[in-house]
């Protein structure tokens, strides 16, 4: 069953300063993110070797530098950031990725506003 083989990233957390509102531009706030990366993963599966597959811990360092550099407005545009970085980089067929905004500023009660978007390599928004 190729084609089914994916890495999960979950809940990573960063401090940034993104947002349309000046002040989350200034006093910033948390931000999370999921992404799934998919690939076929049956070398490594047989092999054990770091080499063969994507190393998600590479693939962290260059999420963090995608969330704690440029700041933006929109959520739809650092998700975008994300995975044209994590496509041009790694050896992934496509990725998801979903960017939470806990502390949105949205007078009422909830517990998260996110975005989700899934590209594929040579995809462009």
């Amino acid at each position: 069953m190729l084609g089914h083989d994916v890495i999960h990233l979950r809940g990573l957390e960063f401090y940034a300063y993104h947002g349309v509102l000046p002040e989350e531009q200034v006093l910033g706030q948390r931000f999370l993110i999921d992404m799934d990366l998919f690939s076929d993963l049956s070398l490594a599966g047989s092999s054990d070797q770091v080499g063969d597959t994507i190393h998600y811990g590479e693939v962290y360092q260059v999420i963090k530098a995608c969330v704690t550099g440029d700041s933006h407005q929109l959520l739809e545009h650092l998700a975008e950031d994300i995975a044209q970085r994590v496509l041009g980089q790694f050896p992934c067929t496509s990725v998801r990725v979903e960017v939470h905004k806990p502390q949105a500023p949205i007078p009422g009660i909830f517990r998260d506003v996110s975005v989700e978007i899934w590209r594929e390599v040579g995809e462009r928004a």
